[in-house]
């Protein structure tokens, strides 16, 4: 993590920001094949020092990622003072059916409850999935924007 700036946010802050209850998505932004923009949502897990997702392969998201592999998301709150995160870096995947089920399984867990995380864990932990390790290069993150 060579390039971190943070603003107005203790350095730990981000972390704990984008790990909240109830969980935020990340909006994920990549580039399409021809260079334009693209931003989804997506459910997020921190790992060390890692941002991990699933997605498609044959998504916008995962063609994108096996291209070129440069990321970025933003985690934000929407009420008043109003904060958010910015991580970019870069991505690596993985398509083990085992680490498959354990993410998918885990990323429920933190947005529909652990009582969903095994009916999700067999629904997305499939073939075509890949789970996605982002490795941070850079976070920007912003407390109370309002003040």
């Amino acid at each position: 993590m060579s390039h971190m700036g943070y603003t107005d946010a203790p350095e730990g802050w981000w972390r704990e920001f984008v790990l909240a209850t109830p969980a935020r998505t990340g909006k994920l932004a990549v580039t399409r094949k021809d260079g334009s923009p693209h931003v989804a949502p997506v459910w997020v897990d921190l790992d060390g020092p890692d941002v991990v997702f699933l997605t498609a392969r044959d998504t916008i998201k995962g063609k994108s990622i096996l291209r070129d592999g440069r990321v970025a998301l933003c985690f934000d709150d929407e009420t008043p003072p109003f904060n958010f995160v910015t991580v970019t870096g870069r991505a690596i995947v993985d398509e083990d059916p085992e680490q498959l089920k354990y993410w998918a399984g885990r990323t429920a867990a933190r947005y529909m409850g652990a009582g969903q995380a095994d009916a999700y864990a067999e629904r997305n932990g499939v073939p075509g999935e890949m789970v996605v390790r982002v490795k941070v290069d850079k976070v920007v993150a912003k407390q109370n924007v309002a003040d």
